[in-house]
Protein backbone atom coordinates (compact mmCIF):
# COMPACT_ATOMS: atom_id res chain seq x y z
CA UNK A 1 0.00 0.00 0.00
CA UNK A 2 1.23 3.45 -0.91
CA UNK A 3 1.93 6.12 1.50
CA UNK A 4 0.91 8.72 -0.86
CA UNK A 5 0.25 9.32 -4.28
CA UNK A 6 3.62 10.35 -5.24
CA UNK A 7 4.83 6.86 -4.25
CA UNK A 8 1.76 5.30 -5.86
CA UNK A 9 2.61 7.22 -9.32
CA UNK A 10 6.45 5.67 -8.77
CA UNK A 11 5.70 2.39 -7.83
CA UNK A 12 3.37 2.75 -11.15
CA UNK A 13 6.77 4.11 -13.08
CA UNK A 14 8.64 1.67 -11.69
CA UNK A 15 6.52 -1.78 -12.84
CA UNK A 16 5.99 0.24 -16.07
CA UNK A 17 9.81 0.48 -16.43
CA UNK A 18 10.15 -3.37 -15.94
CA UNK A 19 7.90 -4.01 -18.53
CA UNK A 20 9.10 -1.80 -20.97
CA UNK A 21 13.02 -3.39 -20.72
CA UNK A 22 11.28 -6.79 -20.98
CA UNK A 23 9.69 -5.97 -24.05
CA UNK A 24 12.78 -4.27 -25.16
CA UNK A 25 14.39 -7.50 -24.64
CA UNK A 26 11.67 -9.62 -26.63
CA UNK A 27 12.23 -6.51 -29.34
CA UNK A 28 15.92 -7.43 -29.71
CA UNK A 29 15.93 -10.92 -29.88
CA UNK A 30 13.43 -10.38 -33.14
CA UNK A 31 15.93 -8.50 -34.20
CA UNK A 32 13.35 -5.33 -34.54
CA UNK A 33 15.50 -1.99 -33.81
CA UNK A 34 14.26 0.56 -30.85
CA UNK A 35 15.10 3.83 -30.27
CA UNK A 36 16.10 4.63 -26.95
CA UNK A 37 15.66 6.44 -24.76
CA UNK A 38 12.35 5.22 -24.47
CA UNK A 39 9.56 8.20 -22.73
CA UNK A 40 7.67 7.48 -19.52
CA UNK A 41 5.23 10.22 -18.99
CA UNK A 42 3.61 10.81 -15.62
CA UNK A 43 1.26 13.57 -14.20
CA UNK A 44 2.95 13.18 -10.27
CA UNK A 45 5.67 15.81 -10.63
CA UNK A 46 6.49 14.58 -6.81
CA UNK A 47 7.47 11.32 -8.58
CA UNK A 48 9.51 12.70 -11.78
CA UNK A 49 11.38 14.90 -9.18
CA UNK A 50 12.06 11.44 -6.84
CA UNK A 51 13.36 9.65 -10.46
CA UNK A 52 15.54 13.17 -11.36
CA UNK A 53 17.43 13.72 -7.66
CA UNK A 54 20.00 11.50 -7.16
CA UNK A 55 19.80 12.16 -3.31
CA UNK A 56 17.25 10.19 -0.73
CA UNK A 57 15.14 12.02 1.59
CA UNK A 58 13.76 10.60 4.75
CA UNK A 59 10.44 10.31 3.05
CA UNK A 60 11.29 8.55 0.18
CA UNK A 61 13.70 5.69 1.92
CA UNK A 62 10.62 3.41 1.62
CA UNK A 63 10.70 3.27 -2.02
CA UNK A 64 14.71 3.04 -2.46
CA UNK A 65 14.49 -0.13 -4.42
CA UNK A 66 12.15 1.27 -6.84
CA UNK A 67 14.34 4.64 -6.69
CA UNK A 68 17.39 2.70 -7.64
CA UNK A 69 15.52 0.88 -10.37
CA UNK A 70 14.25 3.65 -12.47
CA UNK A 71 17.23 5.97 -11.40
CA UNK A 72 19.44 3.37 -13.07
CA UNK A 73 17.44 3.12 -16.16
CA UNK A 74 17.38 6.94 -17.10
CA UNK A 75 21.32 6.96 -16.28
CA UNK A 76 21.90 3.89 -18.63
CA UNK A 77 19.99 5.99 -21.48
CA UNK A 78 17.12 3.58 -21.72
CA UNK A 79 14.28 5.44 -20.33
CA UNK A 80 13.64 9.60 -19.47
CA UNK A 81 10.49 10.89 -17.87
CA UNK A 82 8.29 13.75 -18.86
CA UNK A 83 5.27 15.50 -17.20
CA UNK A 84 1.91 14.90 -18.94
CA UNK A 85 -0.72 17.74 -17.83
CA UNK A 86 -4.14 16.65 -16.06
CA UNK A 87 -5.61 17.83 -19.51
CA UNK A 88 -4.11 15.38 -21.19
CA UNK A 89 -4.66 12.07 -18.65
CA UNK A 90 -7.38 10.29 -20.39
CA UNK A 91 -7.02 8.05 -17.12
CA UNK A 92 -8.47 10.90 -14.97
CA UNK A 93 -11.92 10.24 -16.61
CA UNK A 94 -12.15 6.89 -14.44
CA UNK A 95 -10.48 8.51 -11.62
CA UNK A 96 -11.38 12.39 -10.87
CA UNK A 97 -14.24 14.12 -11.09
CA UNK A 98 -14.24 16.33 -13.76
CA UNK A 99 -16.15 19.36 -15.71
CA UNK A 100 -18.36 18.94 -18.32
CA UNK A 101 -15.75 20.21 -21.04
CA UNK A 102 -12.62 18.04 -19.22
CA UNK A 103 -15.07 15.52 -19.20
CA UNK A 104 -16.15 15.56 -23.19
CA UNK A 105 -13.02 16.32 -24.22
CA UNK A 106 -11.15 13.15 -22.54
CA UNK A 107 -14.70 10.95 -24.03
CA UNK A 108 -13.98 12.02 -27.78
CA UNK A 109 -10.38 11.26 -27.17
CA UNK A 110 -11.49 7.94 -25.87
CA UNK A 111 -13.53 7.53 -28.43
CA UNK A 112 -16.78 7.29 -26.16
CA UNK A 113 -18.09 10.33 -27.89
CA UNK A 114 -18.93 10.35 -31.88
CA UNK A 115 -17.89 14.23 -32.34
CA UNK A 116 -15.86 16.72 -30.76
CA UNK A 117 -17.59 18.97 -28.04
CA UNK A 118 -19.62 21.82 -29.23
CA UNK A 119 -17.71 24.56 -27.58
CA UNK A 120 -19.89 27.76 -26.32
Amino acid sequence: MAKSTAEAEYRSMSATTSELEWISYILRDLHVPASLPYTLHCDNKAALYIADNPVFHEKTKHIWIACHYIRDRLLDGFLKTAHVSSQHQLADIMTKPLGESQHNSLSFKLGLLDAPPILA
